[in-house]
């Protein structure tokens, strides 16, 4: 493998490109140090009469404290820095030009929760954000330093949360609201699925031992966690749970999911030790649902219903359903939100979210078939939403928006007048002005000549557009997640050194609908690879750059995309940034002891299987680096992440 800057290393990806380019085109005036040399142990597995030999086996360690393996991750290091010892001054001077940008000193736009505001405080020279209340009538506040944040219905206690790891594993801690004053012992080994039941109990969920979230709990504040109460086990290792409570917070609904099914269980509140089934689970089915008057509001997806369908039930009636919103072959329901007087859905259409909000009927009144829906109207050609936490008895729908060059803005939209107004708008330092900036829809046709989207941003008093500015193509493209062309602050180092950004919403994600999520994943996911090819030569063959000039990032899913194009088409890129590279696709899978494995077969297949054995193995970055010249690649990994383990990008760097 030619690689010039190889690293096992946590650093900011934006620093990493940039570092990695200037490399790229500086001129070495001494010799380069030795590259590390991974040893090698011989470790063969044979599936299906194939054998494959993986040299670099050793490398992984649950433990992560095998002294041979961090001393092979440090010399990578070392070996970076050195690489990058040239460029350290451009780092530090491009590091504070970011921080430069951020506003340190700042606030969030306040959510109303009964009689108090609650919002965020960012304050200069801190690392954490600090969580903060007043009464709606006075100043008063009481901030806390916390990694996640859940307030009690009376507004008197908070349930905050710890992960000093890394890990995603949580400690959580009950305090008093206005005193902080703990009232309960912490709850340990948490996920991040955590509710209030009430003012008197916490409802949550913890994982088995390959960190699959598998059981939901019921602890009563002053009992001890070993008498907590477990209202469900999952023991399908193929789902996982969550926890999420109704907007009316009246009830908690518990999903059960794989990747291609999920199930529903409630419980009421003031009831909360009895679980009950809204949705039972069937192959193929995808629930999600929320609680209004005497009805819940279920999102449904089926195989023949592939953008889904909203139904309500009554709750005393849950097999009794009616459509609010029939399926659509062109428009993906994605979300919901209920208020007591109306329905906001999060749609998608043509590549783009939009939100349409409905008047409901007065409760009691029987639900039918949902007409006159109003869509809120959005200014740029492309952009991003958020939904943000609203107060349900209110008619304001808040939503946070942002585009390439539209900074995150909060915004108030009135659903009875149809009005938006603006909140707050992220502040930008350094002179920015978004005028300067320019955003495009581009399409590119895959070798089957499907139409994939590009979003596209540039300085347009930098930019020539004649093939000779630099671009880097952004992709993920898996789990039918949307990378919506959003705002960030980093990203303007890049555009005001006269790069293009651009974004491939390449299939396997979701951005197009249900099926362009099913048409990149299992025995069709190298249209994910093609995809992001083919946007690549878009871009060049319509002058945006060269092949000199076009450099690639993709991060986990994303950094699998990033080893299989590099495989497949080196030729194509100047450099590339895989971060935390799902990389060794067939031995992972192979083995249902790694965090997530079990749950992954729906969206890689099972290579227990022959038919998806030999087609991932065609694929798996891994099993498929060789002896040609590839472009400039920086590698990164995280020793805890807990999603790809480091000894991944460890083997990718080796081979």
């Amino acid at each position: 493998m030619v690689c010039n800057h190889r690293c096992v290393g946590c650093l900011l990806c934006l620093l990493s490109l940039l570092c990695s380019l200037t490399m790229a085109t500086m001129t070495s005036q001494s010799p380069l140090p030795s590259t590390p040399v991974a040893k090698k142990v011989e470790h063969v597995m044979e599936m299906f009469g194939d054998v494959r030999v993986d040299n670099y086996y050793w490398l992984r360690d649950d433990s992560r404290s095998n002294p041979e393996i961090l001393s092979y991750l440090q010399l990578e290091n070392t070996y970076t820095h050195s690489i990058m010892s040239g460029t350290k001054f451009f780092e530090d001077e491009l590091f504070g030009e970011i921080k430069g940008r951020v506003k340190e000193d700042d606030i969030s736009a306040p959510i109303r929760r009964g009689q108090y505001y609650y919002y965020k405080r960012y304050l200069k020279g801190k690392e954490y954000v600090q969580y903060c209340r007043r009464l709606v009538p006075t100043n008063d506040t009481a901030p806390s330093v916390i990694a996640a944040f859940k307030v009690s219905m009376n507004n008197k206690l908070v349930a905050y949360a710890e992960d000093t790891k890394g890990d995603e594993i949580y400690t959580f801690y009950v305090i008093d609201a206005e005193t902080g004053a703990p009232v309960d012992k912490p709850l340990t080994a948490v996920t991040r699925y955590i509710e209030w039941a009430g003012d008197e109990a916490l409802v949550y969920i913890t994982m088995d031992e390959i960190l699959r979230p598998d059981k939901v709990w019921l602890h009563k504040l002053g009992n001890d966690q070993s008498s907590d109460i477990c209202l469900y086990h999952e023991k399908d290792d193929i789902f996982s749970l969550d926890l999420e409570a109704s907007e009316s917070k009246k009830f908690l609904f518990v999903g059960s999911e794989s990747k291609i099914t999920r199930s529903i269980f409630y419980l009421d509140v003031a009831k909360p030790e009895d679980l009950r089934v809204l949705t039972p689970r069937v192959v193929g089915v995808d629930t999600s649902a929320s609680h209004w008057g005497n009805h819940f509001i279920i999102r449904r997806r089926t195989d023949d219903f592939f953008n889904s369908e909203l139904l309500a039930c009554p709750v005393d009636n849950t097999s009794e359903t009616t459509v609010l919103i029939p399926h659509r072959e062109s428009v993906k329901i994605q979300g919901k939100q209920l208020f007591i007087e109306h329905l906001a859905v999060y749609e998608r259409e043509n590549g783009l979210p939009k939100i349409t909000t409905y008047r409901l009927p007065p409760v009691g009144e029987p639900f039918k078939s949902l007409q006159g829906g109003k869509t809120v109207d959005f200014v740029d050609p492309i952009y991003s939403i958020e939904q943000s936490e609203s107060q349900f008895s209110s008619s304001i729908l808040r939503f946070s928006y942002s585009s390439m060059k539209t900074p995150p803005s909060v915004y108030d939209h009135d659903m009875n007048t149809g009005i938006s107004v603006l909140k707050k708008i992220e502040t930008v330092l350094g002179g920015f002005n978004l005028s300067n900036y320019v955003t495009e829809r581009k399409w590119a046709s895959a070798s089957d000549a499907t139409q994939i989207p590009i979003s596209i941003v540039y300085r347009k008093n930098l930019v020539k557009l004649d093939g000779s500015d630099p671009l880097l193509l952004y992709g993920y493209g898996s789990y039918e997640i949307c990378i919506d062309p959003s705002f960030k602050t980093s990203r303007l180092s890049l555009l005001d050194r006269g790069f293009i950004y651009a974004i491939a919403h390449i299939r396997g994600g979701g951005e197009m609908g249900r099926q362009w999520y099913e048409n990149g994943k299992l025995l069709k996911k190298k249209n994910t690879f093609t995809d992001f090819i083919a946007c690549a030569e878009y871009l060049i063959e319509n002058r945006y750059c060269s092949k000199e000039k076009l450099c690639i990032e993709g991060r986990s899913a994303g950094g699998l995309l990033m080893g299989a194009v590099l495989n497949m088409r080196p030729d194509l890129f100047k450099a590339a940034v895989a971060g935390v590279p799902f990389v060794d696709v067939l031995t992972t899978m192979l083995d249902p002891t790694i965090p997530l494995t079990t749950e992954e077969w729906e969206e890689w297949g099972d290579p227990r299987k022959k038919e998806f054995y030999f087609y991932m193995k065609s694929y798996s970055p891994v099993d498929n680096v060789k002896a040609q010249n590839y472009p400039n690649i920086l590698v990164t990994a995280g020793l805890n992440d807990p999603r790809v383990m480091y000894s991944e990008p460890a083997k990718f760097v080796a081979n």
